[in-house]
């Protein structure tokens, strides 16, 4: 069991390197492919040994070995981060289809939260490809489905879960667009991008109705304490802007672990 979750942990690793590439070319709109990695300040290209998760960095002492320019913390903490966040699910769900289909799930929401926090940008293609592979993966986050498909019963149990996908699509985007709508027409001016919209709507085809209520209540509150506690020390007005998209991806990643114990606590205390 140990050599399997270990696996898990050093594939969860192997993933977040490459999600480091997608956050840096995604919003460039370069190729998340090709070419090969290279150092942003002098364009040495990164060999194979240069980029082995967690080892190197601590190998070149956080460095680039050809120009010497620090490499930024965000490469190994997110490395970390995802190992540590498949291992979960893999706590959650064991070798099931769910865990794998959420794997791509907390992959999308990391881009989306790293883009967001540095970028305030939240790229389509994570967010629109990521609603579409939600919606047609729906049926396989049930363990119901799994147990309907091997007594060849899959019509009521595959419609539930894509009704229920739908629904998460209304409410989580839905819900975004109607606040939006109503803070332009009150205030005229914009406070809401489309971008966390479209990510709302991803986060309801992977979860459902439920729990995208939970991640907007949980993003709003993590946005609402970080962002009043950020603007506070560093003295901003209150037009700045916050990456709201960046604590929403917390929320989701929330709701998707400890959903249900959360709802249960909220319902018992309100």
């Amino acid at each position: 069991m140990f050599l399997v979750e270990g696996f898990v942990i050093a594939f969860g690793l192997a993933v977040g390197s490459f999600i480091n590439v997608c956050i840096y070319r995604i919003p460039r709109g370069q190729s998340v492919l090709l070419p090969r990695s290279s150092c942003p300040k002098c364009d040495h290209p990164i060999r194979p040994w240069e980029n082995i998760p967690i080892l190197s960095y601590l190998f070149l002492r956080g460095k680039c070995r050809q120009c010497g320019s620090r490499i930024s913390w965000v490469y190994p903490t997110l490395e970390v981060s995802t190992g540590i966040l498949f291992y979960l699910l893999f706590l959650k769900y064991g070798f099931h289809t769910p865990f794998f289909i959420n794997m791509v799930f907390f992959s999308l929401l990391l881009i989306l939260l790293f883009v967001d926090l540095f970028e305030r940008l939240l790229p389509n293609v994570v967010t629109l490809g990521g609603l579409v592979f939600g919606l047609v993966m729906a049926p396989f986050q049930s363990e119901e489905f799994l147990a309907a498909f091997r007594l060849l019963d899959l019509p009521p149990v595959m419609w539930t879960q894509y009704v229920d996908s739908l629904l998460g699509i209304v409410v989580g985007g839905g819900f975004l667009w109607l606040v939006a709508e109503l803070y332009f027409r009150v205030k005229k001016v914009e406070g809401m991008g489309f971008g966390d919209i479209k990510m709302m709507a991803m986060v309801g085809a992977f979860l459902g109705w439920a729990y995208t209520w939970l991640t907007i209540l949980l993003g709003s509150l993590l946005g609402a304490l970080i962002g009043s506690l950020y603007m506070f020390v560093f003295r901003k007005g209150r037009r700045y802007q916050l990456p709201f998209g960046s604590f929403l991806a917390v929320g989701a990643i929330a709701s998707t672990l400890w959903g249900r114990k959360l709802l249960t606590f909220y319902l018992t205390q309100f």
